[in-house]
């Protein structure tokens, strides 16, 4: 698997929930996740999936790159990473390669891999999120990057991680008939566990103290409704329950000490900056108040938590389509940030919270079949692949 993870966690954390569902339901795979994430060594990772760190790049709020540690020309780092890329497949030699969200990879670093592993007859996908961006932005930009003839020239499959209902993802883009027949929507990936992982230790909220959980994913671009929240409680000291705020371990430090302190003087604040076993957090709130990303998403919808969507529209509109979308389907409640962020507004908004309907009141089939859909998927990829070897028999574990 192949992630660029220039920024945030969206990328990686959806790869590794693949990876473990794979592994899970085939005892004789093993994943191999190439990956450009600074933090990727804080996840676990499930017995026979493994990581290859690629060095790391950061979008820059211009929409350039830049090396993150490395003083190094962005295009010698580019040439680093494409290289680790094709010889780590060169030599791992996979019977799968799944490429997550751009199709040539990073400034095209993964095209020479994906020439290789066609010649060798090693079935591709693309896997996609459900929304990209909005139809125009994302047509202007994949015909400046050149991107569509690659679903055509290198891709077996396309899997669409959520519905139709909520996005095509693809939408403006111009593909012909053959493209469009390879794309399949799974359903979104249904996130497990927290009931067995401890809470960390807080010093505001005790594991029986019902929250609501404030999270912006990695936190790099998630100041504003950070602000927004603390600035809520601080006018509005009787607000009815807690807040715990995760800031993400790609916040700026500063702003990170700034929220902090604000949240050290409220009784009913806590501000933590990152917990790898996030899903105990999700677990265990009674609501959430997020920007809306693909994997809190699938986490609001798998925990079945009412929820607070404040969604951003720069750089991209991802986050505005999918929250618009699921609002309109009764799944989530939505509020925009209307850049003068009224506390009262916001407190009006998390008082109202917990009265909000549970997704699960909503009936939408196939919502959450993301793994299912994704091992049926993976499985015809691998049959047909040893089909062409004539070894069809040797797959095992295969319903």
């Amino acid at each position: 698997m192949y992630s660029h993870d220039s920024f945030g966690l969206g990328h990686l954390r959806r790869c590794r929930e693949i990876a473990h569902t794979l592994v899970e339901e085939h005892k004789n795979l093993s994943v191999l996740i190439l990956s450009g994430s600074p933090i990727i060594g804080s996840f676990g990772f499930k017995a026979r999936v493994d990581f290859v760190r690629i060095p790391g790049v950061i979008k820059l709020r211009n929409g350039d790159y830049t090396s993150l540690n490395l003083h190094i020309d962005i295009e010698q780092t580019l040439s680093i990473r494409s290289s680790i890329i094709k010889h780590t497949a060169e030599f791992y030699d996979p019977d799968l390669f799944i490429v997550d969200k751009e199709p040539l990879g990073l400034r095209g670093e993964v095209e020479d891999t994906l020439r290789l592993l066609k010649s060798r007859g090693t079935p591709c996908v693309l896997g996609l999120r459900d929304v990209m961006d909005d139809p125009d932005l994302l047509s202007n930009e994949w015909e400046r990057k050149n991107t569509a003839p690659a679903l055509s020239e290198y891709y077996d499959d396309i899997w669409v991680y959520g519905l139709p209902q909520i996005c095509d993802p693809l939408d403006g883009i111009d593909l012909p008939p053959s493209v469009q027949r390879k794309m399949t929507y799974t359903g979104y990936l249904r996130r497990t566990g927290g009931n067995d992982v401890p809470m960390p230790v807080l010093e505001k909220i005790d594991e029986e103290t019902p929250y609501l959980l404030v999270t912006v994913g990695g936190g790099g671009d998630g100041e504003e409704i950070i602000d927004w929240v603390l600035s809520a409680y601080e006018s509005d000291p009787d607000l009815p329950y807690p807040a715990l705020i995760a800031l993400g371990p790609f916040m700026n430090s500063d702003l990170q000490h700034d929220f902090q302190v604000r949240a050290s003087k409220l009784p009913n604040v806590e501000a933590i900056t990152f917990n790898a076993q996030f899903e105990s957090l999700v677990d265990r709130a009674i609501g959430i108040v997020g920007m809306g990303g693909y994997n809190t998403f699938c986490e609001i919808l798998s925990y079945d938590k009412r929820a607070l969507i404040v969604p951003r529209t720069v750089p991209r509109m991802e986050q505005y389509i999918r929250a618009s979308r699921a609002q309109e389907l009764g799944l989530v409640c939505m509020l925009e940030n209307d850049g003068k962020r009224d506390p009262q507004k916001m407190a009006t908004a998390l008082r109202n919270l917990p009265q909000q309907h549970l997704p699960s009141d909503v009936v939408v089939p196939g919502l959450l079949d993301g793994q299912k859909n994704v091992i049926k998927l993976a499985d015809n990829c691998f049959k047909a692949k040893l089909s062409k070897l004539g070894l069809i028999d040797k797959l095992s574990n295969t319903n």
